[in-house]
């Protein structure tokens, strides 16, 4: 199996693993404690993180349609978007997530842009 390939694996797993936080898990104990949200928090922003989370998910899905059918443009496409997000989302919410989003999306990137 490709470099490529694992990497674009592993950025849709972290994808389909943040619908889960976000979209299923979002108001238990474990996930507030994650995200620093009581539960008060959490239940006033579950719509919210509830789409957060399919959008995720639909990230992830069209990563691996592209990678499947060899459209390697839409693969780095996804991928920069995914990376900008991520860049946002450090701006706006916690700095971690550049590690989390940005990071493994533009090596992910690189991999797909060299091979």
């Amino acid at each position: 199996m490709e470099v490529s390939t694992i990497a674009i694996v592993f950025v849709a797993a972290l994808h389909t693993g943040f619908f889960v936080l976000e979209s299923v898990l979002w108001t238990s104990p474990k996930v507030q404690r994650i995200f620093g949200n009581t539960e008060e928090e959490a239940q006033a922003t579950r719509v919210l993180a509830l789409n957060q989370g399919f959008y995720n998910l639909g990230a992830a899905a069209l990563l691996i349609w592209f990678h499947t059918t060899n459209n390697t443009a839409g693969v780095m496409g996804v991928l920069l978007f995914l990376a900008g997000m991520g860049l946002v989302g450090a701006i706006t919410a916690n700095w971690r997530i550049i590690l989390f989003q940005s990071v493994p999306a533009i090596a992910a990137f690189v991999f797909v842009y060299t091979m």
